[in-house]
Protein backbone atom coordinates (compact mmCIF):
# COMPACT_ATOMS: atom_id res chain seq x y z
CA UNK A 1 0.00 0.00 0.00
CA UNK A 2 1.14 3.54 -0.94
CA UNK A 3 0.63 6.23 1.54
CA UNK A 4 1.21 10.19 1.39
CA UNK A 5 1.73 12.66 4.63
CA UNK A 6 0.35 15.63 6.07
CA UNK A 7 0.96 17.76 8.73
CA UNK A 8 -1.71 19.32 11.00
CA UNK A 9 -3.44 20.33 14.32
CA UNK A 10 -6.86 20.17 13.05
CA UNK A 11 -7.93 22.87 15.76
CA UNK A 12 -10.79 22.10 15.16
CA UNK A 13 -11.00 20.02 11.85
CA UNK A 14 -12.71 21.89 9.05
CA UNK A 15 -13.74 21.85 5.76
CA UNK A 16 -10.76 22.96 4.33
CA UNK A 17 -8.65 20.37 5.99
CA UNK A 18 -11.23 17.66 4.44
CA UNK A 19 -9.78 19.13 0.92
CA UNK A 20 -6.71 19.13 1.97
CA UNK A 21 -7.07 15.13 3.49
CA UNK A 22 -8.59 14.32 -0.20
CA UNK A 23 -6.73 16.35 -2.74
CA UNK A 24 -3.48 15.23 -1.17
CA UNK A 25 -4.80 11.32 -1.34
CA UNK A 26 -5.82 12.43 -5.10
CA UNK A 27 -2.77 14.30 -5.99
CA UNK A 28 -0.43 11.53 -4.50
CA UNK A 29 -1.90 8.07 -6.07
CA UNK A 30 -1.95 7.15 -2.17
CA UNK A 31 -4.22 4.43 -0.38
CA UNK A 32 -3.89 6.05 2.64
CA UNK A 33 -3.44 9.69 4.40
CA UNK A 34 -1.15 9.59 7.39
CA UNK A 35 -1.36 12.39 9.64
CA UNK A 36 1.02 13.86 11.98
CA UNK A 37 -0.92 15.69 14.56
CA UNK A 38 0.29 18.16 17.25
CA UNK A 39 -1.15 17.13 20.30
CA UNK A 40 -2.42 18.90 23.28
CA UNK A 41 -0.43 22.23 22.55
CA UNK A 42 0.22 23.84 19.00
CA UNK A 43 2.85 25.38 17.49
CA UNK A 44 1.49 29.12 17.73
CA UNK A 45 1.90 28.30 21.50
CA UNK A 46 -1.78 27.76 22.27
CA UNK A 47 -3.48 24.70 24.14
CA UNK A 48 -5.57 23.02 21.20
CA UNK A 49 -9.30 23.91 21.06
CA UNK A 50 -10.10 20.48 21.91
CA UNK A 51 -7.76 17.43 22.99
CA UNK A 52 -6.13 15.26 20.93
CA UNK A 53 -8.20 12.42 20.98
CA UNK A 54 -11.68 14.27 19.92
CA UNK A 55 -9.18 15.94 17.07
CA UNK A 56 -7.64 12.31 15.98
CA UNK A 57 -11.77 11.67 15.85
CA UNK A 58 -12.56 13.95 13.70
CA UNK A 59 -9.84 13.21 11.32
CA UNK A 60 -10.45 9.64 11.16
CA UNK A 61 -14.20 10.08 9.85
CA UNK A 62 -13.28 12.37 7.45
CA UNK A 63 -10.28 11.13 5.25
CA UNK A 64 -7.45 10.92 7.37
CA UNK A 65 -6.72 6.64 7.97
CA UNK A 66 -3.82 7.06 10.47
CA UNK A 67 -3.26 9.74 13.33
CA UNK A 68 0.42 10.34 14.53
CA UNK A 69 0.81 12.44 17.62
CA UNK A 70 3.72 15.23 17.16
CA UNK A 71 6.00 15.04 20.25
CA UNK A 72 5.61 18.49 22.63
CA UNK A 73 9.32 18.98 21.84
CA UNK A 74 8.79 19.28 18.36
CA UNK A 75 4.87 20.90 18.19
CA UNK A 76 5.19 23.53 20.41
CA UNK A 77 8.84 24.59 18.64
CA UNK A 78 9.68 27.85 16.05
CA UNK A 79 8.53 26.25 12.35
CA UNK A 80 11.78 24.82 11.19
CA UNK A 81 11.90 22.61 14.20
CA UNK A 82 8.13 21.77 13.92
CA UNK A 83 8.44 20.87 10.50
CA UNK A 84 11.77 18.81 10.93
CA UNK A 85 9.90 16.78 13.83
CA UNK A 86 6.71 16.12 11.62
CA UNK A 87 8.83 15.26 8.69
CA UNK A 88 11.04 12.77 10.29
CA UNK A 89 7.99 10.71 11.60
CA UNK A 90 6.42 10.88 7.89
CA UNK A 91 9.66 9.14 6.46
CA UNK A 92 9.77 6.74 9.71
CA UNK A 93 6.04 5.75 8.67
CA UNK A 94 7.35 4.91 4.75
CA UNK A 95 5.31 7.41 3.21
CA UNK A 96 5.72 8.25 -0.79
CA UNK A 97 5.06 11.59 -0.24
CA UNK A 98 3.91 14.43 1.52
CA UNK A 99 1.98 16.94 0.54
CA UNK A 100 0.74 20.50 2.29
CA UNK A 101 -1.44 23.59 1.55
CA UNK A 102 0.25 26.49 0.41
CA UNK A 103 -0.59 29.77 -0.68
CA UNK A 104 1.94 29.76 -3.61
CA UNK A 105 -0.35 26.64 -4.50
CA UNK A 106 2.91 25.11 -6.79
CA UNK A 107 6.02 23.05 -5.83
CA UNK A 108 8.76 24.91 -7.91
CA UNK A 109 8.97 27.81 -6.42
CA UNK A 110 10.02 26.15 -3.14
CA UNK A 111 12.60 23.44 -5.15
CA UNK A 112 13.63 27.13 -6.59
CA UNK A 113 13.96 28.73 -2.77
CA UNK A 114 15.46 25.78 -1.80
CA UNK A 115 18.26 25.87 -4.10
CA UNK A 116 18.55 29.73 -3.81
CA UNK A 117 19.11 29.28 0.08
CA UNK A 118 21.48 26.98 0.34
CA UNK A 119 23.64 28.41 -2.22
CA UNK A 120 23.52 31.66 -0.47
CA UNK A 121 23.27 30.46 3.02
CA UNK A 122 25.81 32.47 4.31
CA UNK A 123 24.73 35.76 3.00
CA UNK A 124 21.64 35.12 4.09
CA UNK A 125 22.73 34.35 8.03
CA UNK A 126 24.27 37.63 7.84
CA UNK A 127 21.32 40.01 7.15
CA UNK A 128 19.22 37.95 9.10
CA UNK A 129 21.65 38.56 11.83
CA UNK A 130 22.48 42.10 11.38
CA UNK A 131 18.55 43.10 10.85
CA UNK A 132 18.01 41.30 14.70
CA UNK A 133 20.78 43.76 16.16
CA UNK A 134 18.71 46.62 15.01
CA UNK A 135 15.67 45.65 17.19
CA UNK A 136 12.92 44.07 14.73
CA UNK A 137 11.56 40.51 15.03
CA UNK A 138 13.29 37.41 14.39
CA UNK A 139 10.20 36.51 11.52
CA UNK A 140 10.54 40.37 10.05
CA UNK A 141 14.41 39.73 9.95
CA UNK A 142 14.61 36.39 8.05
CA UNK A 143 11.45 37.97 5.27
CA UNK A 144 14.14 41.14 4.75
CA UNK A 145 17.27 39.23 4.44
CA UNK A 146 14.84 36.79 1.98
CA UNK A 147 13.52 39.27 -0.10
CA UNK A 148 17.50 41.11 -0.15
CA UNK A 149 17.90 37.69 -2.03
CA UNK A 150 14.96 37.16 -4.11
CA UNK A 151 13.96 40.97 -4.84
CA UNK A 152 10.49 39.63 -4.90
CA UNK A 153 11.08 37.47 -7.90
CA UNK A 154 8.07 34.86 -8.53
CA UNK A 155 10.59 32.24 -9.54
CA UNK A 156 10.85 31.93 -5.53
CA UNK A 157 8.03 30.94 -2.63
CA UNK A 158 6.51 33.94 -1.47
CA UNK A 159 7.88 33.34 2.86
CA UNK A 160 5.63 36.46 3.91
CA UNK A 161 2.25 33.85 3.85
CA UNK A 162 2.23 31.82 6.86
CA UNK A 163 1.68 28.56 5.07
CA UNK A 164 4.57 28.99 2.91
CA UNK A 165 6.76 29.63 5.13
CA UNK A 166 5.97 26.27 6.84
CA UNK A 167 5.97 24.51 3.55
CA UNK A 168 9.08 25.82 2.36
CA UNK A 169 10.47 24.11 6.08
CA UNK A 170 9.03 21.02 5.33
CA UNK A 171 11.11 20.68 2.08
CA UNK A 172 13.66 21.71 3.77
CA UNK A 173 13.63 18.96 6.59
CA UNK A 174 13.07 16.46 3.44
CA UNK A 175 15.89 17.39 1.44
CA UNK A 176 18.49 17.57 5.32
CA UNK A 177 17.52 13.77 6.10
CA UNK A 178 17.60 12.65 2.27
CA UNK A 179 13.88 11.72 2.57
CA UNK A 180 12.65 9.91 -0.72
CA UNK A 181 9.38 11.59 -0.36
CA UNK A 182 8.42 13.68 -3.02
CA UNK A 183 6.95 16.51 -2.06
CA UNK A 184 3.43 17.85 -2.75
CA UNK A 185 1.55 21.07 -2.40
CA UNK A 186 -2.21 22.35 -2.89
CA UNK A 187 -3.93 25.97 -3.40
CA UNK A 188 -4.84 27.11 0.15
CA UNK A 189 -8.22 28.15 -0.98
CA UNK A 190 -11.53 29.85 0.99
CA UNK A 191 -10.45 31.82 4.03
CA UNK A 192 -6.61 33.27 4.75
CA UNK A 193 -5.36 32.29 7.94
CA UNK A 194 -7.14 34.76 9.98
CA UNK A 195 -9.87 35.77 8.52
CA UNK A 196 -13.20 36.03 10.12
CA UNK A 197 -16.20 33.65 8.96
CA UNK A 198 -17.55 35.44 5.77
CA UNK A 199 -20.90 33.90 4.95
CA UNK A 200 -21.39 31.45 1.56
CA UNK A 201 -17.51 31.16 2.01
CA UNK A 202 -16.93 26.84 2.88
CA UNK A 203 -13.76 26.75 3.88
CA UNK A 204 -13.27 29.30 6.88
CA UNK A 205 -10.26 28.99 8.86
CA UNK A 206 -9.57 27.51 12.03
CA UNK A 207 -9.10 31.16 13.65
CA UNK A 208 -12.28 32.58 12.57
CA UNK A 209 -14.07 29.43 13.57
CA UNK A 210 -12.88 29.66 17.09
CA UNK A 211 -13.54 33.22 17.47
CA UNK A 212 -16.62 32.73 16.28
CA UNK A 213 -17.28 30.36 19.21
CA UNK A 214 -15.74 32.19 22.08
CA UNK A 215 -18.00 35.14 20.35
CA UNK A 216 -20.85 33.39 21.44
CA UNK A 217 -21.86 31.48 18.24
CA UNK A 218 -23.57 28.12 18.78
CA UNK A 219 -21.96 25.15 17.21
CA UNK A 220 -24.75 24.67 14.59
CA UNK A 221 -24.42 27.77 13.10
CA UNK A 222 -20.71 26.66 12.73
CA UNK A 223 -22.43 23.87 10.70
CA UNK A 224 -21.63 25.50 7.03
CA UNK A 225 -18.03 25.60 7.92
CA UNK A 226 -17.61 21.63 9.40
CA UNK A 227 -17.87 18.45 8.19
CA UNK A 228 -20.97 17.11 10.53
CA UNK A 229 -18.83 14.20 12.07
CA UNK A 230 -16.97 17.42 13.41
CA UNK A 231 -20.01 19.25 14.53
CA UNK A 232 -21.40 15.82 16.47
CA UNK A 233 -17.72 15.41 17.99
CA UNK A 234 -17.48 18.85 19.48
CA UNK A 235 -20.88 18.75 20.31
CA UNK A 236 -19.92 16.21 22.82
CA UNK A 237 -16.78 17.46 24.20
CA UNK A 238 -18.37 20.22 24.58
CA UNK A 239 -20.72 19.21 26.85
CA UNK A 240 -18.62 16.66 28.66
CA UNK A 241 -15.90 19.73 29.57
CA UNK A 242 -18.54 22.64 29.91
CA UNK A 243 -16.91 24.34 27.07
CA UNK A 244 -13.45 24.95 24.84
CA UNK A 245 -10.07 25.42 25.76
CA UNK A 246 -8.26 28.93 25.24
CA UNK A 247 -5.55 30.78 27.23
CA UNK A 248 -7.82 32.40 29.40
CA UNK A 249 -9.31 28.76 30.84
CA UNK A 250 -5.46 27.80 31.81
CA UNK A 251 -4.60 31.78 32.76
CA UNK A 252 -5.56 30.93 36.17
CA UNK A 253 -2.91 28.23 36.30
CA UNK A 254 -0.02 29.82 34.56
CA UNK A 255 -0.62 32.79 36.26
CA UNK A 256 0.20 30.79 39.81
CA UNK A 257 2.76 29.19 38.16
CA UNK A 258 4.98 32.96 36.82
CA UNK A 259 4.25 33.98 40.00
CA UNK A 260 5.46 31.06 42.49
CA UNK A 261 8.60 30.84 40.20
CA UNK A 262 9.92 34.17 40.30
CA UNK A 263 11.69 35.80 37.28
CA UNK A 264 15.23 33.99 38.49
CA UNK A 265 13.62 30.48 37.96
CA UNK A 266 11.70 31.70 35.29
CA UNK A 267 14.95 32.30 33.11
CA UNK A 268 15.08 28.13 32.83
CA UNK A 269 12.20 27.58 30.57
CA UNK A 270 12.80 27.00 26.76
CA UNK A 271 12.71 29.90 24.27
CA UNK A 272 13.63 32.18 27.48
CA UNK A 273 15.53 35.28 26.53
CA UNK A 274 17.36 38.60 26.85
CA UNK A 275 15.20 39.21 30.53
CA UNK A 276 11.85 39.00 29.13
CA UNK A 277 11.51 36.76 32.45
CA UNK A 278 11.37 39.99 34.61
CA UNK A 279 8.44 41.62 32.62
CA UNK A 280 6.56 38.39 32.06
CA UNK A 281 6.45 37.92 36.01
CA UNK A 282 5.49 41.80 36.41
CA UNK A 283 2.80 41.82 33.88
CA UNK A 284 1.10 38.82 35.64
CA UNK A 285 1.28 40.55 38.93
CA UNK A 286 -0.81 43.27 37.24
CA UNK A 287 -3.10 41.18 34.94
CA UNK A 288 -6.24 39.95 35.69
CA UNK A 289 -6.63 38.56 31.75
CA UNK A 290 -5.00 36.35 29.79
CA UNK A 291 -5.41 39.11 26.95
CA UNK A 292 -4.86 42.09 28.95
CA UNK A 293 -1.34 40.29 30.17
CA UNK A 294 -0.38 39.13 26.47
CA UNK A 295 -0.59 42.46 25.27
CA UNK A 296 1.60 43.66 28.09
CA UNK A 297 4.73 41.41 27.47
CA UNK A 298 4.65 41.12 23.42
CA UNK A 299 6.35 44.21 21.09
CA UNK A 300 8.05 44.88 18.35
CA UNK A 301 10.92 42.62 19.20
CA UNK A 302 8.90 39.98 20.64
CA UNK A 303 5.34 38.78 18.95
CA UNK A 304 2.55 37.11 20.09
CA UNK A 305 3.26 33.97 18.94
CA UNK A 306 6.93 33.84 20.77
CA UNK A 307 5.29 34.82 23.43
CA UNK A 308 2.72 32.34 23.42
CA UNK A 309 5.37 29.88 23.02
CA UNK A 310 7.49 30.75 26.24
CA UNK A 311 3.90 30.57 28.00
CA UNK A 312 3.26 27.37 27.29
CA UNK A 313 6.65 26.31 27.73
CA UNK A 314 6.24 27.74 31.44
CA UNK A 315 3.02 25.99 31.89
CA UNK A 316 4.20 22.45 31.45
CA UNK A 317 7.71 23.18 32.72
CA UNK A 318 9.70 22.63 29.84
CA UNK A 319 13.35 23.55 30.05
CA UNK A 320 15.94 25.00 27.70
CA UNK A 321 17.66 22.25 28.75
CA UNK A 322 15.05 19.81 27.55
CA UNK A 323 14.39 21.32 24.33
CA UNK A 324 18.85 21.31 23.45
CA UNK A 325 18.43 17.58 24.40
CA UNK A 326 15.23 16.66 21.67
CA UNK A 327 16.99 16.50 18.37
CA UNK A 328 14.34 13.65 16.71
CA UNK A 329 11.94 11.73 17.42
CA UNK A 330 11.75 8.86 19.08
CA UNK A 331 8.65 6.87 18.43
CA UNK A 332 5.42 6.99 16.66
CA UNK A 333 2.77 7.82 19.00
CA UNK A 334 -0.25 6.02 17.65
CA UNK A 335 -3.48 8.00 18.21
CA UNK A 336 -5.72 6.50 16.04
CA UNK A 337 -6.50 4.37 12.42
CA UNK A 338 -9.12 2.99 10.29
CA UNK A 339 -9.34 -0.23 9.10
CA UNK A 340 -7.32 1.23 5.91
CA UNK A 341 -5.24 2.46 8.34
CA UNK A 342 -4.44 -0.44 10.43
CA UNK A 343 -3.68 -2.58 7.23
CA UNK A 344 -1.05 -0.11 6.04
CA UNK A 345 0.44 -0.09 9.64
CA UNK A 346 0.09 -3.81 9.66
CA UNK A 347 1.85 -4.17 6.12
CA UNK A 348 4.50 -1.87 7.29
CA UNK A 349 5.76 -2.73 10.81
CA UNK A 350 8.45 -4.43 10.37
CA UNK A 351 9.90 -1.74 7.76
CA UNK A 352 9.12 1.35 10.15
CA UNK A 353 12.61 2.61 12.00
CA UNK A 354 10.65 3.65 15.16
CA UNK A 355 8.87 2.19 17.92
CA UNK A 356 5.24 2.48 17.93
CA UNK A 357 2.99 3.48 21.20
CA UNK A 358 0.07 2.70 21.29
CA UNK A 359 -0.09 3.54 25.05
CA UNK A 360 1.36 6.41 27.45
CA UNK A 361 2.89 3.71 30.15
CA UNK A 362 4.77 2.61 27.18
CA UNK A 363 6.67 6.06 26.71
CA UNK A 364 10.24 5.98 28.20
CA UNK A 365 13.07 8.92 27.82
CA UNK A 366 12.57 12.15 28.90
CA UNK A 367 10.83 12.83 25.33
CA UNK A 368 8.15 10.53 26.46
CA UNK A 369 7.91 11.64 29.24
CA UNK A 370 7.40 15.42 28.49
CA UNK A 371 4.73 14.28 26.39
CA UNK A 372 3.16 12.46 29.21
CA UNK A 373 3.63 15.57 31.25
CA UNK A 374 2.01 18.08 29.01
CA UNK A 375 -0.69 15.91 28.43
CA UNK A 376 -2.03 15.86 31.91
CA UNK A 377 -1.40 18.98 32.57
CA UNK A 378 -3.72 19.93 29.73
CA UNK A 379 -6.52 17.56 31.17
CA UNK A 380 -5.87 19.22 34.79
CA UNK A 381 -6.54 22.17 33.44
CA UNK A 382 -10.00 21.52 32.04
CA UNK A 383 -10.97 19.00 34.98
CA UNK A 384 -9.43 16.97 37.24
CA UNK A 385 -11.69 14.10 36.44
CA UNK A 386 -9.99 14.12 32.83
CA UNK A 387 -6.57 13.11 34.23
CA UNK A 388 -6.96 9.67 33.69
CA UNK A 389 -7.57 9.82 29.53
CA UNK A 390 -3.91 10.19 29.18
CA UNK A 391 -3.14 6.47 30.05
CA UNK A 392 -6.50 4.92 29.69
CA UNK A 393 -7.35 5.91 26.37
CA UNK A 394 -6.47 3.79 23.20
CA UNK A 395 -5.92 4.26 19.74
CA UNK A 396 -8.69 5.57 18.44
CA UNK A 397 -10.00 2.56 15.94
CA UNK A 398 -12.63 3.37 12.82
CA UNK A 399 -13.60 0.57 10.71
CA UNK A 400 -16.58 -0.57 8.97
CA UNK A 401 -19.51 -2.39 10.74
CA UNK A 402 -18.32 -5.53 10.64
CA UNK A 403 -15.86 -4.90 12.72
CA UNK A 404 -18.36 -3.24 15.57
Amino acid sequence: MKATGIVVEYNPFHNGHLHHAAKAKELSGADVVVAVMSGQFLQRGEPAFADKWTRTEMALSAGVDVVIELPYAFATAQASEFARGAIELLDAAGCSSFCFGSEQGEIEPFLSTLELLGKERDQYEKVIHDRVQTGISYPKALNEAYLSLTKGSSRYADLTKPNNILGYHYIEAAHTINSAMAPLTIQRIGAGFHDPLEPGVAIASATGIRNAFFEGEELGELAPYLPSSSIRLLERVHAEQQGFVDWQRFYPLLRFTILREGPQALARFAEMTEGIENLIHESAKRSETFEVFVNRVKSKRFTRTRIQRMLTHIFTGYTQQEAQAAKHPEYIRLLGMTKNGRRYLNERKKAIPLPVISRAADLTGNMGQLDIRASTLYLQAIGADSLKKEYTTPPIYLGDSSDK
